[in-house]
């Protein structure tokens, strides 16, 4: 995808009715955020990347990312699974880095198909049966999935494909799998923004469009937060589902194109 050319006159380079339609994005993705506790990225950076260019997408994802993540952090951190949810979102900050130097290296065609193959991968991971009541991963699959979501924030801006499936494969509540991811996710912006404010590529212009559409995603984000209570467990379990088989589809679409 490439960025259409844009009005210098206009307010960040971006026409008004563009920066509309940003933020009209921006609040659908972190509804999806507020309700499932993961997706903003996936729906949100490909929808920006027809405004702004790619790369540019990229980093406005990670920077909403960063400035959404505080919000309601106490209850978050109470609720999450912090025995897994800490090891894997440090060690997704530890290698978030990588994946934005990888990026840096790896021709366009062969992100591309990098992307969908592990969009297509979650969402194929989701489906399969569940771990047993009382399961408890071991070290190997937390610090995997911790490796892999920080290498997709840095290459994508995409933490979620390797650590939804980890959460919603258990036999958690809901609130429990919900807040993990969130915590994690908090946890990769900022490694995202550092890394991203170290290769130059996180710019003045990028942090004022964040704080722009920080009113509707913050908007966005409490009222699917608002819903996730009222939506029974096994109906926020196939909206999760949904969401991943959605981002895995557009993934396979732009590839082809």
């Amino acid at each position: 995808m490439r960025g259409r050319p844009i009005a210098s006159h206009s307010l960040l380079g971006v026409a008004p009715l563009t920066l509309l339609g940003a933020a009209a994005m921006t609040f659908a993705a972190a509804y999806v955020r507020g309700l499932t506790g993961f997706g903003m990225a996936i729906i949100l950076v490909p929808l920006l990347g027809l405004i702004i260019p790619p790369a540019q997408a990229v980093v406005l994802g990670i920077l909403l990312q960063l400035l959404i993540g505080p919000v309601g952090i106490g209850l978050i951190h109470a609720d999450a699974d912090r025995a897994t949810a800490i090891p894997i979102g440090l060690t997704a900050m530890a290698t978030t880095p990588l994946g934005m130097a990888v990026l840096d290296v790896t021709r366009p065609d062969v992100a591309r198909l990098l992307i969908t193959a592990v969009a297509v991968g979650a969402f194929v991971a989701v489906l399969l049966p569940k771990q047993p009541e009382g399961h408890r991963p071991g070290r190997g699959a937390v610090f995997g999935t911790g490796i892999a979501s920080g290498l997709l924030t840095g290459f994508a801006a995409m933490p979620g494909p390797p650590v939804v499936p980890f959460y919603l494969r258990r036999s958690l509540d809901p609130k429990v799998s919900r807040a993990s991811m969130l915590l994690i996710f908090f946890l990769t912006a900022i490694a995202g923004t550092l890394a991203a404010l170290w290769v130059g590529i996180a710019t003045a212009r990028l942090f004022l469009f964040a704080l722009l559409l920080f009113p509707p995603m913050w908007l966005g984000n409490r009222v699917g937060g608002g819903h996730f209570g009222r939506v029974p467990p096994h109906v926020w379990q196939a909206m999760v589902a949904v969401v991943l088989g959605l981002a895995a589809i557009s993934a396979v679409v732009r590839l082809i194109d």
